[in-house]
């Protein structure tokens, strides 16, 4: 038989862990909606899961000498120097987009080579300053 004094004791620790599981939980289903995932076009290229038609992220490396607009369109390639995905892009594209620089695109992949975008990240190291920074900057050292 359980004492009172032990029986509280333990009601207080299945308590505890009850509510310390139940923020776990809460936070892990918070975090994984806001974490950003992409896969690389050699991840693209070998995986089965991904079928036609389907919404896609994919980062990698703006080939150099690849980007072809017109008014209407960007076309560019993708890499992560073992293959390539050929993405069309429809809109404005970020002011850190150039070739040779990262960048992450959503959208749909037609084929394992052929995406689609509606939307592109462009990615920066951890050295970045935007432009209007750097002008700020150097009129306060003159």
């Amino acid at each position: 038989m359980l004492t009172k004094k032990i029986k509280t004791r333990l009601l207080f620790l299945i308590s505890i862990t009850l509510v310390t599981l139940f923020f776990l939980v809460f936070i892990y289903f918070n975090l994984k909606q806001n974490i950003l995932y992409f896969k690389t076009p050699s991840e693209v290229f070998n995986t089965n899961e991904i079928e036609g038609n389907s919404m896609v992220r994919v980062g990698g490396m703006v080939k150099k000498d690849s980007i072809q607009q017109n008014n209407r369109e960007i076309k560019f390639i993708l890499t992560d120097y073992k293959k390539e995905l050929i993405v069309v892009y429809n809109g404005s594209v970020p002011n850190l987009f150039s070739e040779e620089r990262g960048a992450v695109v959503e959208g749909r992949l037609n084929d394992r080579k052929y995406l689609v975008a509606d939307r592109i990240l462009a990615k920066h190291d951890e050295n970045y300053m935007p432009p209007q920074i750097k002008e700020i900057l150097k009129e306060n050292v003159k």
